[in-house]
């Protein structure tokens, strides 16, 4: 048996890569089941989007009133940076478990695949399977039945937060530039969104994705016609004044203002760091970003 080589080749944020190959993720992801809450009584279950490669998705269900009644249905792609969390994790499962009672909308949170057993583009692409497989269910014929039965999908809103921001555009965008008739995107809401920042979040990310274009990669700095085919009318960005990557956001939604695009944007930002709703959920702030997302989702 060799011995195990600690010489360390390269070291990110998030994980360090050996000289023998090893890769060391620095953060473990737990992961909760599905469950029923007991006070707001949202409920949960696990489904299968595709066996190979494995995509699946948490979806959320508010506590019904009047069973006739259509709900619309929200996209939530986790953040993670493409190498940890996990829709099942329990901050996840918390925040867009209460989001689901707050707005009353369906919510699929999608379980996508990680950096380094499917590097990007995977996370792209199974978010994109999760966006088709979703409108599937637009003619109510669909695998999934509480979408069937409750969905509106004339109210189909694509989010995320980080990483899963950047991946919310990236839906956006595609949709836009291929022209899916079944596909509808009412908004497109971006917590504290990922595209580019500093120098080793950069580098981390063309470490992870080696199929990329340097720094002017369209992930990372979208270029004007990729704003012009935005396949939405209206967005809500929120940033956190703590956050590093907030200077990248501000280019972004600049360029968004300068674009063709045509839609409207609404930006929110709070006194904090990044990402803090889900790891400070109990603060004043993390109950208004809860609120104001669920009224940007049931805007008419």
């Amino acid at each position: 048996m060799e011995p195990i080589n600690d010489e360390i080749a390269r070291e990110f944020p998030f994980f360090r890569v050996y000289k023998d190959g090893r890769i060391e993720i620095f953060y473990k992801t737990q992961k909760v089941p599905p469950s029923t809450d007991a006070v707001t009584g949202v409920q949960s279950k696990d489904v299968t989007i595709q066996p190979e490669p494995a995509v699946s998705a948490r979806i959320f269900l508010p506590k019904i009133q009047d069973p006739a009644q259509k709900l619309p249905v929200l996209l939530y792609l986790h953040g993670g940076a493409f190498i940890f969390e996990s829709a099942f994790s329990p901050i996840y499962h918390n925040f867009v478990g209460r989001l689901a009672a707050e707005a009353h909308a369906i919510v699929v949170s999608v379980e996508y695949g990680l950096f380094p057993d499917r590097p990007p583009p995977a996370c792209y692409e199974d978010s994109w399977a999760a966006l088709k497989w979703l409108a599937s269910h637009g003619s109510g014929d669909g695998t999934e039945s509480w979408l069937n039965k409750y969905a509106d999908f004339d109210r189909l809103l694509i989010g995320g937060d980080s990483g899963g921001a950047n991946l919310s555009h990236y839906l956006a965008v595609r949709v836009g530039s291929i022209g899916q008739p079944d596909l509808k995107i009412g908004g497109v809401v971006l917590v504290h969104p990922f595209f580019g920042s500093v120098e080793e979040d950069d580098q981390m990310f063309l470490y992870i994705c080696s199929e990329n274009g340097g720094l002017e990669d369209r992930r990372l700095r979208p270029p004007p016609e990729d704003f012009k085919r935005l396949a939405c009318g209206k967005m809500l960005i929120f940033f956190a004044a703590g956050d590093q990557l907030r200077g990248a956001g501000q280019l972004y939604y600049e360029d968004l203002k300068k674009s063709e695009w045509g839609g409207s944007v609404d930006v929110v930002e709070h006194g904090e760091g990044h990402v803090f709703h889900l790891y400070n959920s109990d603060c004043e702030n993390a109950a208004d970003l809860v609120k104001r997302f669920g009224s940007f989702i049931n805007q008419k």
